[in-house]
C-alpha cells in the first residue's frame, strides 16, 4: 500500500532528472548566483522532476482517494512548478513571489488545508476558529506555510542540503502518520511519494551536484512538509522540530537584516550554511551537520508528547543561537587577524 507510491515517484523522478542532467550538458545554465556553493553551468530544474513525479504517483495510486484537499495540494504544486521555473529562467521580484505565495495559501485554506487548533503543551488546545471565526486560523496557516516555503528556499544554498532535510522530514511524517494515535494512511501515502521523489533528486544533488532544485523544488519541498504536518492531525510541534535549524536560521537572518536596515527579502550570505563555508567547512560537512541535527530532533519528535516537544524546541533555539553567535564571533576574529 505504501511502497508503490514510493517506487513510482522514485522511478519517474530518476528518469526525469537523468534527462534534465543530460539536456544540461548540451544547454548549460547561464544564470549565475552567489546563493549556491558550486561550480557554474548546473541546471536548476530539479524541482520540475520532483513535483511531476510526486503528482503523477499520487494520481495513479489506486489506494488514495483524491479529496478536494489533495487536489488542492496537486494544483498548488503545479503552480509552484510554473512560478519556480519562471523565477529560475528570469528572476522574479520578491514582491511578486510573496504575493503568489499568499494567494496559494488562501487557496489551500479554502479547500480545507488549515490549522484549526494548536495543542497546548500544558494541556488542552488553542482554538484558532472560535465560534467559526476563521481569521486567526487563516493568519496562523499563512505564517506556517510561508515560513516553511521560504525557510526551505533560503536553505537551498549547498549541494544536498534542502533535499536531505526534506527527506528526513518526509520519513518522519510517514512514520508519524502510521502511529495508532494519528492513524492517517492517506498522509502516509503522500509522504511516501514525497520521500521517493526527493530521494531520487538527492542522488543527483549530493556534492558535487549534477542538478539543483531551483526555486520550484525548494519552495515545493517546504510547502509539502507544511501541509503534510497539517494533514497528520495538525502535528505542528513535530514539523517545527524537523525544520528547527532552517527556521531558527531564517529568523536570525531576518533579525540581522532588520538590524542593519536592510530589506528582510534581500538576498545575502548571512545564512548559517554560508557562514560555515566561510570558516572552512566543506559542503559535505555542512550537510552532515544539518542531517544529524534534523535526525536527532526528529527522533525526539516521534518519541515525546507536547510538553517534551515544546521543551526541545526551546532548547534547540537556545543551542542554535549560541552556535550561530560562536560562528559569527569566529568569522569576525578571522577578519580582524587579516587586517
Amino acid at each position: 500500500m505504501y511502497f508503490p507510491p514510493f517506487i513510482y515517484s522514485f522511478i519517474i523522478a530518476s528518469l526525469s532528472l537523468f534527462l534534465l542532467v543530460l539536456a544540461g550538458k548540451f544547454f548549460p545554465e547561464k544564470r549565475t548566483s552567489f546563493r549556491h556553493i558550486h561550480k557554474k553551468g548546473i541546471p536548476r530544474l530539479g524541482g520540475v522532476a520532483v513535483i511531476l513525479a510526486f503528482g503523477v504517483s499520487l494520481i495513479i495510486d489506486r489506494n488514495l482517494f483524491i479529496t478536494h484537499s489533495i487536489w488542492g495540494i496537486l494544483v498548488v504544486s503545479g503552480i509552484i512548478l510554473i512560478v519556480g521555473v519562471l523565477d529560475d529562467l528570469k528572476e522574479l521580484s520578491w514582491k511578486s513571489q510573496l504575493f503568489i505565495q499568499i494567494m496559494l495559501v488562501i487557496f489551500v485554506f479554502i479547500v480545507g488545508i488549515r490549522v484549526e487548533y494548536v495543542t497546548n503543551p500544558l494541556g488542552g488546545v488553542f482554538d484558532l476558529m472560535p465560534g467559526g471565526f476563521f481569521l486567526p486560523s487563516l493568519i496562523f496557516s499563512m505564517v506556517w506555510i510561508l515560513s516553511f516555503m521560504n525557510s526551505m528556499n533560503w536553505l537551498d544554498g549547498v549541494d544536498g542540503l534542502s533535499g536531505g532535510v526534506t527527506l528526513v522530514g518526509g520519513i518522519t511524517i510517514f512514520i508519524l502518520s502510521l502511529k495508532p494515535e494519528v492513524n492517517q494512511p492517506p498522509v502516509a501515502i503522500i509522504a511516501s511519494a514525497l520521500v521517493g521523489s526527493v530521494l531520487a533528486f538527492l542522488i543527483f544533488n549530493l556534492h558535487p551536484a549534477k542538478i539543483f532544485a531551483g526555486t520550484s523544488g525548494s519552495m515545493f519541498m517546504g510547502f509539502a512538509l507544511a501541509v503534510l504536518a497539517i494533514f497528520a492531525g495538525t502535528k505542528i510541534a513535530t514539523a517545527l522540530l524537523i525544520m528547527a535549524v532552517p527556521i531558527i536560521d531564517a529568523l536570525w537572518v531576518v533579525f540581522e537584516r532588520m538590524k542593519s536596515g536592510q530589506s528582510i527579502f534581500e538576498a545575502d550570505k548571512r545564512h548559517l550554511h554560508y557562514k560555515l563555508a566561510e570558516i572552512g567547512w566543506s559542503p559535505r560537512l555542512i550537510c552532515l551537520f544539518f542531517y544529524v541535527v534534523t535526525i536527532a530532533v526528529a527522533i525526539v519528535a516521534l518519541n515525546t508528547r507536547a510538553i517534551g516537544k515544546a521543551m526541545t524546541i526551546v532548547l534547540a533555539a537556545v543551542i542554535m543561537v549560541i552556535f550561530v553567535y560562536y560562528v559569527n564571533r569566529r568569522i569576525n576574529l578571522e577578519k580582524t587577524s587579516l587586517r
